[in-house]
């Protein structure tokens, strides 16, 4: 039986690269719909679990995607709310691949130093991806400090992270001042620069400055850097006794993931994909290698 893959997007136009690369993870067929939302995804989830029958449901999944995280949490909320007892099938959610990216950075991360006890600072910590990696580390037992150019946004941020995560470490730093740049990158071990396009987050000289530090990671891809002085193709590259990665460094093991996360989808009707199940399907993976 073929493998369906129905690709639930909030953006009015579906993701051209979510489609090719379900196409590449062997995929056999994906339907495609733009414009999703809670309120319009009752039947088009009833579509999946109603046409065939209960030992066939692991060959249909769903897919959530777009570029607004919030809309795609939504959207699997109510997803997941339609299907009642066996009749459902897996569904993911990687809106704008946050959780696929989140995952990549901070495994790659964990290649280089124990991610236990280590100090991070993660910038743009309040967005979707930053969000991610915050959790993703505290559930490792790092302590991290989350960055924000608002400190309410910071702590309301490490709120719902601890929240979810037991004895998670958080602490909220603001970053627009010398003062908070400097308290926040104090003996940190990791650096994470996961902010919106455009934003330098940290000079060289001051990265330089921090001679505690031994990774970065800069998931930013679009000029300029949001780690000044690490290149978007860095990988794993030694700086000065650091190890740096950009944004394509990182893509390798993120695209990894992906495909994995989807395969992984027909191998049952019941799975949910989020961001701590697809960080587990990330670290089998690599531990594989």
């Amino acid at each position: 039986m073929k493998r369906i893959l129905i690709q639930l997007d909030t953006d009015a136009q579906p993701s051209t690269f979510d489609r090719v690369v379900a196409v590449d993870a062997e995929v056999d067929e994906v339907f495609s719909y733009g414009g999703v939302t809670p309120e319009t995804v009752e039947p088009l989830v009833h579509g999946a679990m109603f046409t065939r029958g209960p030992r066939e449901l692991q060959s249909t999944a769903i897919f959530v995607g777009g570029s607004n995280v919030p809309d795609g949490v939504r959207l699997l909320e109510k997803i997941q709310g339609t299907f009642f007892g066996p009749v459902r099938v897996s569904v993911m959610m990687d809106s704008n691949g946050s959780n696929t990216t989140a995952a990549a950075a901070v495994l790659v991360a964990a290649k280089h130093l124990p991610l236990k006890g280590a100090q991070a600072v993660v910038f743009g910590g309040t967005g979707p991806v930053g969000q991610r990696v915050a959790e993703l580390l505290a559930r490792q037992g790092t302590a991290v400090r989350l960055a924000s150019r608002s400190l309410q946004r910071a702590q309301q941020t490490c709120d719902v992270i601890a929240a979810a995560v037991e004895d998670a470490r958080l602490t909220p730093c603001m970053t627009e001042t010398a003062k908070g740049l400097e308290e926040a990158c104090r003996g940190v071990t990791l650096i994470v620069s996961a902010g919106a396009a455009g934003v330098e987050f940290l000079s060289e000289e001051r990265r330089k400055s921090i001679d505690t530090l031994a990774v970065a990671i800069d998931l930013n891809a679009v000029p300029p850097a949001g780690l000044a002085g690490v290149s978007v193709t860095d990988k794993a590259l030694a700086q000065e006794g650091v190890v740096c990665y950009g944004a394509i460094g990182v893509g390798g093991a993120k695209m990894k993931i992906h495909k994995a996360a989807l395969k992984m989808l027909f191998a049952s009707n019941d799975q949910v994909l989020d961001t701590t199940a697809i960080f587990r399907i990330g670290e089998e993976l690599l531990a594989a290698e």
